[in-house]
């Protein structure tokens, strides 16, 4: 209990002095643009009512679990392909490296033109930019298998899907979940900008209705909500890592331990 209190401090002390320092600053201003948190906190409840909330927030986190799942399914597939043959490595890592420098937010109007401007193509271009740390973190960590586990899983005859569920996957797994923590910080980015082209809901579109109609304390209040939709996304992806991955945090725990 003591060590969840320790840790529960640790992880508010931080926002807690940023928030301070941000009322204490901005108390006196009379900037049109850098309006006093409290304004800002006070618009918060009348602007991100429950309708509201489910109009533009809900559509943009369906948008972005959409873009999110189809990477990490496509990045963790082609990951362990390319990451498990040499050969297809070759071939595949002049396109990948091209591809993965063109930035996700210069496609939105080519793939405005094949997806058309509705939820297709806002999970389109989120999948566009998530899919690459998944894949390449994949990529590295299948070819990073310790040899001496392959073996000896070939020895015992463990070959095909059984190699690939009981060896690769759970050894490349922590490397997984490095990529797919990436990628969401990506997602949330590139779920605002899709929003911003051609939408008449989200997150993205609301913030910027918000902007070309000057009202600004509002335009804040989706600053805040999107602040907080990463953190507690962020925070429900650590409570999944540390599910999954339970037994690489207590391995890596009991090495830090001995001596």
């Amino acid at each position: 209990m003591r060590r969840l209190l320790l840790r529960l401090v640790f992880a508010l002390a931080l926002p807690a002095v940023l928030v301070t320092v941000w009322w204490l600053a901005s108390d006196g201003s009379t900037a049109v643009y850098w309006p006093p948190l409290r304004t800002i906190l006070k618009a918060f409840p009348d602007v991100w009512t429950p309708e509201r909330l489910r109009t533009d927030v809900r559509p943009s986190v369906l948008r972005l679990a959409g873009g999110y799942a189809t990477a990490a399914v496509a990045g963790i597939a082609l990951g362990t392909v390319i990451g498990s043959y040499r050969r297809v490595r070759a071939v595949c890592e002049p396109v990948l490296e091209f591809l993965r420098a063109v930035p996700p937010p210069v496609l939105v109007p080519v793939i405005m033109l094949f997806a058309g401007i509705g939820d297709t193509m806002k999970v389109v271009v989120i999948a566009s930019g998530c899919v690459w740390p998944v894949l390449l973190n994949t990529v590295e960590g299948v070819r990073a298998v310790d040899q001496v586990m392959a073996e000896t899983a070939r020895s015992y005859g463990i070959t095909g899907m059984a190699r690939l569920r009981s060896v690769v996957l759970p050894s490349a797994s922590p490397q997984i979940f490095a990529g797919l923590r990436q990628a969401l910080s990506i997602g949330i980015i590139l779920m605002v900008i899709s929003e911003m082209f051609a939408a008449s809901n989200g997150l993205g579109f609301t913030i910027v209705q918000f902007q070309r109609g000057f009202a600004i304390p509002d335009m804040w209040t989706g600053i805040l909500l999107l602040g907080l939709l990463g953190f507690v996304l962020s925070v429900l992806f650590r409570l999944l890592e540390r599910r999954v991955l339970g037994w690489y945090h207590g391995l890596r725990a009991s090495t830090r331990r001995s001596p």
